[in-house]
């Protein structure tokens, strides 16, 4: 079985970042590196997650993980689900992916990210969010995407207002999280939102931001 149009795809902005923006497939290999991130960064993602208990924040071996890979990769070659790693300075910085991937009439899907704490604010969510969604309308050819935020995560949610997400309101009691049903906000982008693109619009609003300070 192959996989489909736009995947595997590795994607790379070199320049708008002191170092450069990557999103790679994530594989097996990537099992030491993930699973020390993870239990480092527990607290820190703990509050935001569904709660699932095939890949806990705290672990003794890397079984949760190797499941996971299995998973998203069966899934990807259905074309259901495209899942990235991270990677910032060279090593694995977080995850992003997209998911619940509809066809047929809908071509909707929803993404979901996080990012080691040592590298939140540094712009790279918003990068790395930027050039999966121009891969997403471009080249695979969704038209909508969904991300489901609680209303306490204001990073999380900065990051999708920066690039133009729209809110649709509150979703109760629609994810399980931290131990309790969750209320979230939706918000949610359409191929005719991002014109030529997000990258582009992103990179010129970084500039913008950096030649006001100087």
């Amino acid at each position: 079985m192959s996989f489909p149009r736009g995947w595997p795809a590795t994607l790379t902005e070199p320049s708008l970042l002191p170092q450069p923006v990557i999103l790679r497939p994530l594989v097996t290999r990537d099992a030491a590196a993930w699973r020390s991130v993870r239990v480092r960064n527990a607290d820190w993602l703990r509050p935001w997650e569904p709660t699932n208990p095939e890949t806990p924040l705290y672990q003794s071996n890397l079984g949760p993980y190797l499941s996971m890979v299995r998973t998203m990769r069966h899934e990807a070659r259905r074309g259901v689900t495209l899942p990235w790693v991270v990677s910032y300075c060279g090593r694995f910085a977080g995850q992003l992916t997209v998911g619940n991937i509809i066809w047929g009439s809908a071509r909707t899907g929803s993404v979901g990210y996080w990012i080691d704490q040592e590298c939140a604010g540094l712009g790279v969510i918003p990068t790395a969010l930027a050039m999966a969604l121009d891969h997403c309308f471009f080249a695979v050819g969704l038209h909508r995407i969904e991300a489901t935020i609680r209303p306490e995560n204001h990073a999380s949610r900065r990051v999708v207002e920066k690039l133009g997400f729209h809110d649709e309101g509150v979703r109760r009691r629609c994810l399980h999280v931290d131990g309790a049903w969750r209320d979230h906000i939706c918000y949610a982008i359409t191929a005719e939102d991002v014109g030529p693109g997000l990258l582009p619009r992103w990179r010129s609003a970084v500039r913008a931001g950096r030649a006001r300070i100087g």
